[in-house]
């Protein structure tokens, strides 16, 4: 992690569990895209750890008893793995588990430059507990594991550094005695700040660092101590708040002067306390660069500051690489990127539409269900597969990649690549002409896969990897029809890639469902996810738009299992919470589902997609959204009369019975 702003307000908040009259501390933090991998496996009695330095040294085998007196002597220690064995102490004292086998056989994140990465062992050692466990920790969860477990070794950390559990995203962590409170901010769409961070190369020690800084609290003593009381205090407040409007507005030029202002203020009561570390002529030698003026918009200390890391907000992404070239040119000083911005937009969709479609059986065999016709507000008789495509493309989307049969393609390629014969077009009205032509332009987003071999849903979706590739992409059932209920109509498409713009990780749209209806759907369990903006702090439970981690997954439950296991707290006991049939997913989810066909691990007899969504849940965690809107299935006569009663209005059906010609 990177502390923006803010550095060692952390632990000086801390200490208003002995003074109220100590400001409380205010953080901006992110995750760089540095840090540690690992494979982890179950062990019936040990904590065995293997560790390779982002320099390439290794490090063990270490073996330690899972007992606690043996976690606790380790994690004394103060040795290399000291982390690890203090989280494992703080998880075997809250949970009945056993042992672990943690191999972190890559590491890209430099130790000891003020990038947390003690911090960052420990955040991955609470995850790897919950992830094979199946504890269920939220972020937070694992940000107070990773706490509990760092404080029990000799470092002097303070809860800022856990905030890399959150990754790539800024947030702004304020801190009040014990009491911490985490804020998630957003760059306003359209804006990017381009920040290089530069190891300065030399040499700085935290601990001494600390010791200066923290011999004013809880009192302060000299004229030096209180300089560092207000820096820490009402200065940095004033800093960060400011900060925060900057982020908001995504000012980088406003930014940029303000690391100028925090870095003099940082030098000028800061320095005095510690001055054998934290006079940082490194620092200053790039702060005062010339050929650096021109690129960039501010230039400050990082975390425990000193020189180890220093990080300069660039003018964009060109400046960005320039900077980074004169620093290792002019100062022999190794640098890495970091880009902050709205995030990362879906550009890609896959809906699959190769099923056989049992239940609608004979009509599916002239035609899939998802060219069964409804009625749109417009009077126009569409397929649904197009009806779903349009929504797809005016969301933003720019490939559509639709799973079929072989005996299919030429059915949808007539839909969306072939244009109407001129002897027929010319039947049309103007108006019809003129769509004609609009199919053919949202035909050009189209691609088609053929999948072989009927083996799916699971196996369907899997067909798509090569033409995803590397992003985070749309998944859409294509025999849905997907309605928004929101004032302002923005679709249901488009209300999932607004969530996932802020949070960046996996989304599942869900929907509130009546529990004697959960059969016929995918189903979750969880709890209310307590970032949420609109969460009154007592976890009611308020419907669409609310956000839910989610502890498990589960394909079509029977009533008794979703009354036992299913329940949301606070929410209606007769209501479950069921797949929407929209998902946002990481390319990752590939690898869950080529793991269980490489395994010929089927259900049924074929390839299922839930397992492997709960696997990716396990792994890296799947938010739920409650869209707000509603999905009707067509999966059987009776849904799909009941999709059509639904969605046509008395005015639709008006229109619909009038002349107007339809397509």
């Amino acid at each position: 992690r990177v502390c923006l702003f803010g550095e060692h307000s952390d632990w000086a908040g801390g200490f208003r569990r002995f003074s109220s009259e100590i400001e409380k501390g205010y953080t901006i933090v992110v995750g760089t895209n540095q840090g540690l991998h690992a494979e982890i496996k179950k062990h019936p009695h040990s904590l065995v750890i293997t560790s390779c330095l982002a320099d390439g040294t290794k490090h063990g085998p270490v073996t330690i008893p899972m007992r606690k007196k043996d976690l606790l002597e380790a994690a004394k220690k103060g040795d290399f793995f000291s982390y690890i064995a203090g989280v494992a102490y703080k998880m075997l004292t809250d949970y009945q588990i056993s042992g672990i086998v943690i191999d972190n056989f890559k590491t890209t994140l430099p130790a000891e430059k003020g990038l947390s990465s003690s911090a960052a062992v420990c955040v991955l050692t609470a995850r790897a507990f919950s992830m094979l466990y199946d504890l269920k920790l939220t972020i937070r969860g694992e940000m107070e594991y990773a706490y509990q477990g760092e404080i029990l070794t000799p470092s002097q950390c303070g809860r800022m550094d856990q905030g890399c559990a959150y990754g790539p995203r800024p947030i702004l962590m304020t801190y009040d005695g014990e009491h911490l409170d985490v804020e998630e901010m957003t760059v306003p769409p359209g804006a990017s700040l381009h920040y290089v961070l530069v190891d300065l190369q030399g040499d700085k020690s935290t601990t001494i660092i600390l010791q200066g800084l923290q011999a004013g609290y809880p009192e302060p003593k000299t004229e030096v101590d209180k300089g560092v009381r207000a820096l820490l205090g009402p200065i940095n407040k004033e800093i960060n708040m400011r900060a925060c409007e900057l982020f908001s507005k995504g000012d980088a030029e406003g930014l940029g002067k303000l690391m100028f202002e925090a870095q003099a203020e940082f030098d000028k009561y800061a320095q005095p306390a510690c001055p054998s570390q934290l006079t940082m002529p490194l620092l200053h030698k790039v702060m005062t660069h010339e050929p650096l003026q021109p690129l960039v918009w501010g230039i400050k200390g990082v975390g425990s500051q000193g020189d180890g890391t220093g990080q300069l907000l660039c003018r964009g992404p060109e400046e960005q690489e320039q900077v980074q070239k004169i620093l290792q040119r002019d100062f022999n000083m190794p640098s890495i990127t970091l880009t902050l911005s709205s995030g990362t937009g879906i550009k890609v969709a896959v809906i699959p539409a190769a099923g056989f479609g049992a239940h609608n059986f004979p009509a599916t065999l002239p035609v899939r269900a998802e060219m069964f016709p409804i009625i749109d507000v417009n009077g126009i008789a569409k397929p649904i597969i197009f009806h779903n495509v349009e929504q797809l493309v005016q969301a933003g989307i720019e490939r559509v990649l639709i799973v079929v049969q072989a005996d299919d393609l030429h059915s949808f390629e007539r839909l969306f690549k072939n244009p109407v014969p001129e002897a027929d077009l010319i039947k049309l009205p103007k108006e019809m002409q003129e769509y004609s032509a609009q199919i053919l332009k949202i035909g050009e987003r189209v691609s088609f896969i053929v999948q072989k071999a009927q083996e799916g849903f699971g196996h369907a979706v899997f067909c798509a990897k090569e033409q995803v590739g590397n992003e985070p992409f749309m998944l859409m059932l294509g025999d849905h029809v997907y309605k928004s209920t929101m004032e302002d109509k923005l679709s249901c498409v488009a209300q999932m890639i607004e969530t996932h713009k802020r949070y960046q990780t996996n989304v599942l749209g869900l929907k509130t469902t009546d529990i004697e209806d959960v059969h016929r759907f995918g189903a979750i369990a969880g709890v209310l996810h307590r970032d949420d903006p609109e969460d009154d702090g007592a976890g009611g439970f308020h419907g669409a738009g609310k956000l839910v981690d989610i502890h498990s997954v589960v394909e079509k439950p029977t009533v008794a299992y979703a009354k036992e296991m299913l329940g949301i707290p606070n929410m209606p006991e007769d209501e479950v919470l069921t797949m929407f049939g929209l998902y946002i997913l990481n390319p990752s989810i590939f690898q869950c589902l080529e793991e269980r066909i490489t395994r010929n691990v089927r259900d049924a007899g074929e390839f299922a997609f839930t397992p492997a969504l709960d696997r990716l849940r396990k792994d890296e965690g799947v938010l739920g959204f409650v869209i707000e809107g509603q999905r009707y299935d067509i999966g059987d006569p009776a849904s799909y009369l009941e999709t059509l009663n639904s969605t046509v209005t008395e005015e639709m059906a008006v229109r619909a019975r009038s002349a107007k010609p339809v397509v």
